[in-house]
């Protein structure tokens, strides 16, 4: 499927595709730019009971923040060139 930004801005998301998510009026999104990319995820409805404990099985929050900034980093690399 292909959207259009507005002049404002904004993209709507076709309804195929909220439907499929889940996604309902006035949620909210997480936009996050990974590889030239940018990719969206509706938020949990409570994300901090979502997010709670998601480290504890084995990964750090260390090392997630610190991979998240060598792959931001490898971005602004790319761009700025």
């Amino acid at each position: 499927m292909i959207a259009t930004i507005s002049s404002k801005g904004q993209l709507v998301i076709p309804k195929e595709i909220r439907e499929v998510l889940g996604i309902k009026p006035k949620q909210k999104m997480l936009l996050k730019v990974i590889e030239n990319q940018v990719v969206i995820e509706p938020l949990p409805e409570n994300p901090v009971e979502y997010f709670c404990g998601i480290f504890k099985e084995g990964g750090s929050l260390t090392r997630a923040l610190l991979k998240e900034r060598e792959a931001e980093r490898r971005h602004e690399e790319k761009t700025s060139a």
